[in-house]
């Protein structure tokens, strides 16, 4: 079967899956990746760049080589290239999980318990959640749901569509080790920098086409692509900028100010100003506009792919 078929069919396939199953509670595929690299963190750890940087070769390095391998050895094998896709991005991507949390703190805000939607806060992103109150959750759970949609969807099937299943991998390994070890604490700055750099780098296509599908699919297309021309920038990250700016326009409220992650404090820039303040109900717009955007991805990547492999054979 011809690879962009391959691609557009196993991709659909993955989709479909985590659509149904979500993300396993136990054995999942990324966690085990974590755990191997915290194992090989705490063989090379120093506090420098140099050895950090070798930390992310070796891990992403590793599991990128070794999805090349696999995916070479179910060449000419009937179906099993479209099922080792379909799997691939089952476990690379998260929407349903992420909807799902985010569901699950908006029910517990609808039902005035702050302590569960506080105790649950942190299984969908790194703020304090006892710094918040109601209205503080529930920006963080749409903003981190915008996010996470270029990160848990988005960005993995795009690297998919450009790199099959080594391209899947190599996207998941590098935003985990991000997540693990690319944050501003004392311990990571210098060793975690190459993750970070390298998550920005691989992150690029995907934020900037998260934000113009969440520009397409939302409600308010003018208000989304000017919030993202406006303060995109602002962020002080250069892919969760054009997301979040994009969806808050999209829902037309404001996302961004002041928020806590480790005790540290930060005052960031207003995200679409002329937006109203997040409420709870903005969190299942939030959800329903990640899997708007989520499909869409899906019918770009796939048809490109499609698209693509029609011109080359014509070419030849």
């Amino acid at each position: 079967m011809r690879n962009d078929r391959v691609f557009a069919y196993g991709a659909a396939a993955g989709l479909a899956a985590d659509l149904l199953l979500a993300d396993p509670r136990r054995g999942h595929p990324v966690a085990a990746f974590g755990r191997a690299a915290a194992g090989v963190e705490g063989v090379l750890w120093r506090d420098h760049r140099a050895w950090g940087a070798l930390h992310a070769a070796v891990c992403a390095g590793g599991a990128t080589a070794a999805a090349a391998l696999a995916a070479r050895a179910a060449r000419h094998r009937g179906a099993l290239p479209v099922a080792l896709t379909a799997a691939s991005v089952w476990a690379v991507v998260g929407g349903t999980s992420l909807g799902r949390e985010a569901r699950a703190i908006g029910g517990a805000l609808t039902a005035g318990d702050l302590d569960v939607a506080r105790e649950r806060l942190p299984h969908l992103c790194g703020r304090d959640p006892q710094a918040l109150d109601g209205p503080g959750i529930a920006r963080a759970v749409v903003e981190s749901v915008a996010e996470n949609t270029s990160d848990a969807v988005v960005g993995a099937l795009v690297w998919g569509a450009l790199g099959g299943v080594p391209g899947l991998v190599a996207f998941r390994a590098v935003n985990t080790l991000d997540a693990m070890v690319g944050h501003k604490s004392p311990r990571y700055r210098r060793f975690g920098w190459a993750s970070a750099r390298l998550d920005d780098v691989a992150g690029w296509p995907g934020a900037r086409l998260t934000a113009a599908l969440a520009a397409v699919a939302g409600g308010n297309p003018r208000g989304a692509v000017r919030a993202w021309r406006a303060d995109a920038a602002k962020h002080p990250s250069p892919n969760a900028g054009p997301v979040e700016a994009s969806f808050a326009g999209a829902l037309g409220v404001r996302l961004g100010g002041t928020l806590s992650y480790g005790g540290r404090v930060e005052h960031r820039p207003v995200l679409n100003g002329e937006g109203r303040a997040v409420e709870v109900a903005d969190i299942e717009r939030a959800v329903r506009l990640s899997r708007r955007v989520g499909v869409l991805t899906l019918v770009v990547c796939a048809g490109g792919r499609l698209a693509y492999g029609a011109i080359k054979r014509r070419r030849t």
